[in-house]
């Protein structure tokens, strides 16, 4: 039987669609797969995409797409148009033409992608190289540092994002490549494996060096993205089937089965997870990552030397699934969890807010999408993972479940705590595990004082949010929310830092820096920073400079207070964005740099927290953020060994200004 909560949210569903699309709101898609690279030989060729387009387009014709509004640009697809540089970028051209504000478009791309130093992009990745996503006439490199002929740049890509979105439009897009993590912002693979012979193996990565230029005349030049104002991403999802620097297969699926095709294994994951009857992107990129340990498990012993992908998710999870909605259908945190027995191992940890014997809701989804939930509470917490019981009432259920684990209510510990005469302003919101708490008596954070039309009176009460004894005015209502909340999340950015001890991970270092125009005046670790470092001068500017050679893909959340308590959220600086930062290594470090202009006034603070990215995993967050957040994503498979991961943190503050 199909819970009432349920049958509540499919009518939450309809009602918010009925107001935000209209009625001339339309679905559309754009599928393309590139098979063939026609100026390439034949053995650098794919299998899947044109399998890829057929499986997506009709699993979308079963979710309500219309047929006329599904376009398929791909080769080997009967009265497809050829998947050429030009063709894609026309069929983007007369898609965004066809689209208005409340509609949804789904951008989906299957074949090969490849990573290039270049030059012409303006915004450069950390580990400096583009992703590329290859048309079917792409040829060799013109030369150093130019663009790929035949190639669609992220910045493309990206182009073409921002132009829906300033138009209203809901983007979602899935990136069936290698080198995928980025191709919406701006390692040596092999291009095919055939062991054993009946279940061929490819995968979706080329060099760049490895095209040769072709005989061919130069691909013709292609049109490209409008100019579009940047706007906020709250109506964007993006799945990729791997971070930047990995592989992705293709490979007959389902596996041992009669009806096994070439497929990639992102396309096909999609489909299938279709099929549990998801409500949110959330929940659809939960059953995607469901399916993957046992094929990743087989991939693994086939292809023990290769780092097989970890799917990554970005953008407004917690959406209705293929609407034009930004409000969320649920606003608290769903953590994946793995049974054991009569256990639940949660993938989320102390660093997520958890706290033990917190109350929590246990829930787990049924393979025909029916979810059954009953109360639970976690019995131990440690940094990365906690433990609960599966409730009594669902230890019969299947094998196939899939369970999660959400939170009750924000956990009274970590509350500001205001000493005050209620009630607080309305429209109050954070992200969990932040919160605040009314109290009449006890120790309090800050004291609350109403002053009638003088305004609002705060005392700050815990040096933890700034001199004790400190005193703040506030005009209205709107801004003593406004410094509330940002207090709430300070509060809470601070127990981050504690729990991190100032850790250290080794092969990542972040340094603070003061330049005068582009000359680099000094610079010292963060976490000798407020120490060691003089705050920037007239003219100065601060800047946060990050470097990665652990090795390993890291999720990184910097995050600051302003002079004014005002969040600011320095990476990922756009909700619509992972906080995945790239791997590197010794011999090819990541590194980026962050300008932080407000930071140096008398108490702005600077906080920096990274840990390595689990496998298989997708971004955490760890609440350190002011507003609508990314969604806290794991995957679920065997449990891994229980193991601390190193844990970077450093908050730095200054206290004086020269």
């Amino acid at each position: 039987m199909i819970r009432l909560r349920r049958l509540l949210r499919a009518a939450l569903l309809l009602a918010l669609a009925a107001g935000a699309g209209g009625a001339g709101a339309a679905q559309r898609a754009l599928l393309v797969g590139v098979s063939e690279l026609v100026n390439q030989p034949a053995s650098l060729w794919l299998q899947a995409p044109r399998n890829d387009v057929l499986l997506m387009r009709q699993a979308l014709l079963k979710q309500g797409f219309a047929a006329p509004d599904v376009t398929v640009v791909a080769d080997g697809v009967d009265g497809a148009a050829l998947p050429d540089a030009r063709r894609i970028q026309e069929a983007l051209a007369r898609l965004l033409e066809q689209s208005q504000g409340g509609d949804f478009v789904l951008l989906y791309f299957s074949g090969h992608g490849t990573r290039w130093r270049d030059g012409a992009k303006r915004y450069q990745e950390p580990d400096g190289l583009a992703e590329n996503f290859l048309a079917r006439d792409v040829a060799g490199a013109m030369g150093s540092g130019a663009p790929l002929p035949g190639g669609l740049r992220d910045v493309d890509i990206d182009g073409w994002v921002q132009a829906f979105l300033a138009r209203g439009v809901f983007v979602g897009s899935v990136f069936d490549t290698c080198a995928a993590a980025s191709m919406t912002r701006g390692q040596s693979v092999a291009a095919a494996v055939a062991e054993p012979a009946d279940d061929e193996v490819r995968f979706r990565g080329i060099r760049a060096d490895m095209l040769a230029r072709g005989t061919a005349a130069a691909p013709a030049a292609a049109p490209a993205a409008p100019a579009a104002p940047a706007v906020p991403r709250a109506r964007y999802v993006a799945f990729f089937a791997s971070e930047s620097h990995q592989v992705t297969p293709e490979l007959r699926l389902p596996r041992k089965s009669r009806e096994a095709q070439p497929q990639g294994l992102l396309t096909w994951a999609v489909v299938e997870a279709l099929q549990r009857r998801p409500a949110t992107w959330r929940e659809l990129f939960d059953g995607v990552l469901a399916l993957y340990p046992p094929v990743i498990a087989e991939l693994e012993t086939r292809f023990p030397d290769r780092e097989l992908p970890s799917p990554v998710a970005e953008g407004n999870l917690d959406a209705p699934l293929f609407a034009n909605i930004a409000a969320p259908v649920s606003t608290r945190p769903v953590w994946r969890a793995e049974r054991a027995g009569a256990s639940l191992r949660v993938q989320a940890g102390e660093l997520d807010g958890l706290l033990p014997q917190q109350a929590v809701r246990v829930q787990a989804t049924l393979e025909d999408g029916t979810v059954r939930s009953a109360p639970a509470s976690l019995a131990q917490v440690g940094a990365d993972s906690a433990s609960a019981p599966v409730p009594a009432s669902l230890q019969g259920l299947s094998g196939a479940a899939l369970w999660s684990v959400v939170p009750a209510g924000e956990p009274a510990a970590l509350a500001l705590r205001v000493r005050g005469s209620g009630p607080l302003p309305p429209g109050i919101a954070m992200d969990y595990p932040a919160s605040i708490l009314l109290v009449d008596g006890g120790e309090a954070d800050l004291r609350w004082t109403p002053m009638g039309a003088a305004g609002h009176r705060l005392d700050i009460e815990s040096p933890a949010l700034g001199t004790a004894g400190a005193r703040v005015t506030v005009p209205d209502a709107k801004d003593l929310r406004q410094r509330l909340q940002a207090l709430a999340q300070l509060k809470w950015l601070n127990r981050l830092q504690a729990l991190g001890q100032d850790g250290r991970l080794p092969g990542f270092d972040a340094a603070l820096e003061v330049w005068d125009g582009t000359r680099l005046l000094r610079s010292e670790a963060v976490q000798q920073a407020a120490a060691r470092l003089p705050p920037p001068r007239a003219g100065e500017r601060a800047v946060l400079h990050v470097r990665n050679a652990s090795g390993q893909s890291l999720d990184m959340v910097v995050v600051g207070v302003d002079a004014q308590g005002a969040i600011r959220p320095v990476y990922p600086g756009d909700t619509g964005e992972t906080n995945r930062f790239e791997r590197g290594t010794q011999e090819a470090p990541a590194t980026q740099r962050f300008d932080v202009p407000w930071l140096g006034a008398e108490g702005s603070r600077l906080l920096v927290l990274a840990v390595p990215a689990a496998p298989h995993s997708a971004p955490r967050l760890f609440g350190a953020r002011p507003a609508e957040a990314l969604a806290d994503l794991r995957v679920r498979g065997a449990a891994p060994p229980e193991r601390r991961r190193a844990i970077f943190t450093a908050m730095v503050r200054w206290t004086s200004v020269n």
